[in-house]
């Protein structure tokens, strides 16, 4: 039996519920459900496995900082996604002021890259390496996109947030986010002719 979106919304709701009234180990399962597409989210948003490990948490350590401030009719995940996507525009910001490492560059511990842990389809070695050739070509035009585009894109294709979702996320209108996803379209269809 899987769950729906609304029940999901509820278990949510609940836990944040147990968390307002000091029952921190809500903060546990509400980390055990959503740690992963905060993750994934951060990590295309951001190009970078450590900064988005790093704000992955600290997502979770602002959703247990505003745990009483938590509006019981609002969608937990917008709420969540929200934070987290401040997050990402704050190190934006950040890292505008100091140099960063290429999207390909492997990790000092674990000698792999971004692009190889992110999930990938099981298929034969040729379609692994023309998807991986592929991956690393959208990521590459994803990650050179302007930054508004590029959270609409993230938000939109890559998480699966409605358009209306998506503006509540970025404090803008869905008109918006629609003109930035289709600005957005158009310049990847451009630059990405040759996989089309």
């Amino acid at each position: 039996m899987s769950i729906t979106s609304t029940d999901a919304d509820a278990i949510d709701r609940a836990d944040m519920e147990r968390l307002a009234t000091g029952h921190d180990a809500a903060l546990n399962d509400l980390m055990e459900r959503h740690s992963t597409p905060v993750f994934h989210f951060l990590c295309r948003m951001l190009g970078n496995e450590e900064d988005a490990e790093d704000l992955a948490q600290e997502t979770f350590v602002r959703v247990y900082r505003a745990r009483e401030s938590f509006r019981p009719h609002e969608k937990f995940t917008t709420w969540m996604f929200t934070i987290a996507a401040n997050l990402a525009r704050n190190h934006f910001r950040w890292r505008s002021r100091h140099p960063n490492v290429s999207l390909e560059a492997e990790s000092d511990t674990t000698g792999e890259t971004l692009g190889s842990k992110l999930p990938a389809q099981d298929a034969t070695p040729g379609e692994q390496a023309l998807t991986a050739e592929r991956s690393v070509a959208v990521r590459a035009a994803v990650q050179a996109l302007p930054q508004d585009m590029r959270e609409a894109v993230v938000l939109c294709e890559w998480e699966e947030r409605s358009v209306a979702e998506a503006a509540t996320i970025l404090d803008s209108t869905p008109k918006a986010v629609e003109s930035r996803l289709y600005r957005a379209r158009q310049l990847l269809r451009r630059k990405l002719e040759k996989w089309l």
